[in-house]
């Protein structure tokens, strides 16, 4: 009979163990633990071995495939996509892909297909010890904002830098974007897009890296009270920062990581895109609106914690802000630059005044004296103050040469 070699091996093991117990050898509940089965099973089995043979236990369900079974073509056509089109993609991902093609069978007959070919590896589950904590109830009251290094357009040499703005009750992404570096500027600008978009918000959480928090070298803690750029920038809005102590404790960022690193490099490498806004454009026309649908989760209560925001101009809260005092001649030297203040309706000279000088994420210069705005400079006339600058150095540099060749 055509059935298959494990069935006559599993008839085989039955027989031996049976002989052995009707020579006394084996008591029948110990035919039980050796055969993994109830003693109920073993009496049935027995019955029907005295009836008919030990043929009578064969599985006849073997004989022949399930009409159930999901065709040979279509097996063979799901595996050779993975193999030579979406090798690396996670099952998921690819899962979700298969719809392009007219494949409508469920993720698990995808997962165990890939899985019996060898194509993905088979992860079991690990138990978990933490309480996980809940989210927020509405939108707007913690925002998590994290950086994520890693090879994001498989095309480039060397990692960039994926800066996401999330929300804690939704899950949704409010910004990102594929930077050269995490730094203070691409992440003001990231919270100046999300302020100006949606509003002002509770709270932020976040790494303790050097551009969010100040840590004292002696103490594990972070020194609210020695603010950093962008914590001058929470202050004024009123947003309070919130510092992560480890990573788990950042579990939420980053699982979004993990599943943007499983997607988004196999997409980018699909459609060929190799630079960084070409990448960046993708990821706000394309890839974010797909992640929208399948991973933003509806909040618990309706509302909403954002608030319009209704105070100073974003351009200055937003900027990266030093003291300085102006000198006699109304000038403020700033990043070996000269910046020449003029006089103003209300004062006639800043000799010796306090001023903040507010450099904006465009490049472009502010100095204030109080809630007043006193001078502006756009990035091509600071260039320019800079290169006259370097032109009288060169020259005097040259005209001291000139006089050290002729003595």
């Amino acid at each position: 009979m055509n059935y298959p070699p494990a069935q006559w091996e599993r008839i085989m093991k039955i027989q031996d163990v049976f002989t052995r117990a009707y020579h006394k050898s084996l008591t029948w509940r110990e035919v039980a633990e050796i055969l993994k089965v109830d003693e109920r099973t073993i009496r049935r089995w027995k019955e029907a071995v005295e009836l008919n043979g030990y043929e009578s236990l064969l599985d006849r369900r073997s004989r022949r495939p399930s009409p159930k079974r999901a065709p040979e073509l279509v097996r063979s056509r799901v595996l050779q996509l993975y193999r030579d089109q979406y090798k690396d993609w996670n099952t998921r991902h690819f899962y979700e892909q298969l719809a392009k093609y007219g494949i409508g069978y469920k993720y698990t007959w995808v997962k165990n297909l890939l899985q019996g070919a060898g194509y993905v590896e088979v992860h079991s589950k690990k138990s978990k010890h933490h309480q996980r904590r809940p989210r927020k109830p509405i939108p707007g009251m913690m925002l998590h904002i994290d950086g994520s290094t890693h090879s994001w357009v498989p095309d480039l040499p060397g990692h960039q830098d994926l800066i996401v703005v999330a929300d804690d009750a939704t899950g949704d992404i409010y910004y990102a974007k594929l930077v050269p570096q995490e730094n203070s500027r691409e992440c003001m600008l990231a919270l100046r897009h999300v302020v100006r978009s949606k509003g002002v918000f509770c709270s932020l959480y976040s790494d303790r890296a050097s551009h969010f928090f100040r840590t004292p070298p002696a103490s594990p803690k972070v020194d609210l009270s020695n603010l950093t750029q962008i914590g001058q920038t929470l202050y004024e809005l009123g947003i309070e920062p919130i510092p992560a102590y480890s990573p788990q404790a950042r579990g939420r960022s980053e699982r979004i990581f993990g599943t943007w690193q499983g997607r988004l490099p196999n997409e980018l490498k699909l459609y060929g895109i190799k630079t960084i806004p070409d990448a960046n454009r993708y990821i706000l026309e394309t890839f974010l609106p797909q992640y929208r649908t399948s991973f933003v989760k509806p909040p618990e209560q309706k509302g909403t914690a954002f608030t319009p925001h209704r105070g100073k101009n974003l351009d200055l809260v937003f900027s990266i802000k030093e003291q300085r005092s102006v000198g006699c001649d109304n000038t403020v030297h700033w990043n070996n630059r000269i910046l020449q203040i003029q006089p103003s309706k209300f004062r006639i000279s800043f000799a010796k005044c306090k001023v903040t000088i507010h450099e904006h994420l465009d490049n472009a210069i502010t100095v204030t004296y109080g809630p007043h705005i006193i001078a502006k400079f756009k990035p091509e006339e600071i260039q320019e103050n800079e290169t006259t600058k370097n032109q009288k150095r060169t020259n005097h540099v040259l005209q001291k040469a000139d006089i050290l060749t002729c003595s």
